[in-house]
């Protein structure tokens, strides 16, 4: 009728599972929207390939430069995307809660989930937390060297590659290579390894030009990098396991500091993928790094690829607990 308002109701899309839908915004649709991102953004040269339905054994998503051709996410996405720009994989998405990781000692280093016991791990809601609290990923052609002591932390790195938590507005996609400018790093002492955790924002990012050092996430983001402090404390509580601890009293170092140790890092990786150091199990299959012993042409990397399942669109099912609360008390 005339000057009534109509409401329509919109639909949920095929494949949408209503149960899922505050756990994961369901990841089929997501996933179809993801490869139409990734093969339209101009400011990436990168695309990604999901291979099996996520939240399986079998799960991976692989990364392809500007060609289409199959690369490693660990050794060929170059370090730096421009001066003092450095490029970040996504591998969890802010919010997210299954642990997915570069996959070291697989050929081509595919994202795949992280398995303990033979079960898909997935991070706790660790109260108030949901989650991953930033979106979390690591630096490309970085390495903590588990033979090097760092002079700072006095323990050997964790050997992966170093980690970064983004802290922009945007929720980014699993396997998403991302542009950051990196601005201080927490020292976090893992079961006796180091683990730095590098503090960065998407140069994209519409309040970036506002950041620059660990002082301006102080100023800007007030209760951030204390709330990450408590999640890294205490994220493994819920599995059973003690607090994590932390060199320099749990204090973020600031910008300066950071660059220096992903470069350190960065020359470790040098080593480990010229062969200079012994990776023990680290597959340094690459398509780019010249010097490099273990560099194949992309034929060989697409073999890689082919001989695994095909993409799966069925839609995502998740454990029941993984939207559970879990409440711990501070110590």
């Amino acid at each position: 009728p005339a000057g009534q308002l109509v409401v329509r109701r919109r639909e949920l899309p095929p494949r949408y599972n209503r149960s899922e839908a505050g756990l994961c915004g369901c990841v089929a649709v997501q996933r179809r929207r993801r490869r139409h991102r990734h093969i339209s953004d101009t400011m990436s040269s990168f695309s990604s390939e999901e291979r099996a339905a996520p939240f399986t054994l079998e799960y991976r998503v692989f990364i392809k430069n500007e060609k289409g051709q199959y690369i490693s996410p660990f050794h060929d996405v170059p370090i730096y995307a421009d001066k003092d720009v450095f490029h970040m994989v996504v591998e969890v998405p802010r919010w997210s809660n299954a642990k997915m990781e570069i996959a070291t000692k697989d050929p081509l280093n595919p994202i795949k989930q992280d398995v303990k016991k033979g079960k898909l791990r997935y991070v706790a809601n660790l109260f108030p937390y949901k989650g991953y609290i930033w979106n979390y990923g690591a630096i490309p052609q970085t390495w903590e060297d588990p033979g090097h002591s760092d002079e700072h932390t006095g323990c050997c790195g964790d050997n992966d590659p170093i980690d970064v938590c983004e802290i922009g507005s945007k929720v980014c996609a699993r396997g998403e290579i991302i542009r950051v400018k990196v601005l201080g790093i927490l020292a976090m002492i893992d079961e006796g390894e180091t683990d730095w955790k590098v503090i960065a924002i998407n140069v994209d990012d519409p309040d970036a030009a506002n950041y620059h050092d660990i002082s301006d996430v102080e100023r800007l983001k007030p209760g951030y990098l204390e709330a990450t402090v408590d999640w890294f404390r205490r994220y493994k509580v819920p599995d059973g396991k003690p607090e994590n601890e932390f060199a320099f009293n749990a204090e973020f170092k600031n910008k300066e500091f950071a660059v220096d140790i992903i470069k350190n890092t960065h020359d470790y990786w040098k080593a480990l993928v010229t062969k200079k150091t012994d990776g023990k199990g680290i597959s340094c299959m690459n398509t780019t790094v010249s010097e490099s012993p273990f560099k194949c042409d992309p034929d060989a990397a697409k073999a890689i690829v082919d001989a695994l399942p095909p993409p799966c669109e069925s839609a995502c099912a998740l454990p029941m607990d993984v939207d559970k609360w879990f409440h711990h008390q501070k110590n």
